[in-house]
């Protein structure tokens, strides 16, 4: 039976992905506390007819004894092997959660008459370090519409196969700030810039006129094999260490050209080596 644990803080799409997996055949409970998933397994596992695959969420709302417990709970059922389970950790930046919840006008589940907004995501953020610190997955909902969302929590969970390392290149501007889910960071601001050819400026690293340009530069190509080298040498290790997701960030100033066009070519070569490859340029919307 695989075990899907969703956690996060408040206002991360806990919700909106627990809902994505429950469309393709998870079967799902929101908010379990904590301390009742043994017997959950148990139950389940004990039924010849239990569903192969589970998700539940497990956050701030839970009772505190009950959150400092889960990581024990968790380690005690990879030892009995009742379940394999992944952790899904959501979160956002402080800014975006506190215009999303200005914007639905709910209450955080942790605000009081002593404690406001950004003091009840601040005090969440404590709480659910622990389980942050676990994660198997971390997604950084800051710049995600909900279709986003669901589509990345579809294609990097239930598309991995069991013992698959999900690999994601996602290209993204410096000036926007560096992925809060980001593994691996390269900084490639270094490159020939097209942002300063005036005829290139509007168009892309997806696009013709700027892939025909770096892919002529040699300095482009020596950054591109120097990467591709580290990366087919390591990622194998991180995969033989049982790691199951990673995220690696290639980062220029705004985004659109250099970073774009070298994950996209990270992307494209890895596919031919490995059976779960994405990617994700976060500035292009």
């Amino acid at each position: 039976m695989k075990l899907v644990v969703i956690s996060g803080r408040s206002g991360s799409g806990k919700s909106t992905a627990l809902q994505a997996l429950e469309d393709i055949g998870f079967y799902c409970i929101d908010n379990l506390p904590a301390t009742l998933l043994p017997s959950l397994v148990t139950q389940m596992t004990s039924d010849p007819q239990h569903p192969e695959r589970i998700a539940i969420s497990i956050d701030a709302r839970n009772l505190l004894s009950n959150l400092k417990q889960l990581p024990g709970i968790l380690e005690d059922l990879k030892q009995k092997q009742e379940a394999s389970y992944e952790v899904l950790y959501l979160d956002a930046s402080e800014a975006t959660l506190l215009k999303r919840y200005s914007s639905t006008r709910r209450k955080h589940p942790l605000s009081d008459d002593t404690r406001g907004l950004l003091e009840s995501i601040q005090l969440e953020q404590q709480l659910l370090e622990p389980i942050a610190k676990m994660a198997d997955l971390r997604i950084d909902t800051t710049r995600l519409n909900l279709y986003d969302l669901r589509d990345s929590v579809k294609h990097r969970i239930a598309d991995r196969s069991e013992q698959a390392l999900a690999v994601q290149f996602e290209s993204f501007g410096f000036k926007h700030g560096v992925p809060l889910d980001a593994d691996i960071v390269y900084d490639v601001r270094v490159l020939p810039n097209p942002y300063w050819i005036p005829e290139l400026r509007q168009h892309t690293g997806l696009e013709q006129p700027v892939i025909d340009f770096l892919s002529e530069s040699e300095e482009v190509n020596e950054m591109q094999e120097h990467i591709t080298q580290y990366l087919e040498c390591w990622l194998p290790r991180f995969a033989a260490n049982n790691r199951s997701y990673i995220t690696i960030a290639i980062g220029c100033t705004g985004g659109h050209h250099r970073s774009v066009y070298l994950a996209t070519r990270l992307a494209s070569h890895f596919e031919q080596l490995m059976d779960n490859v994405h990617v994700r340029h976060r500035e292009l919307k």
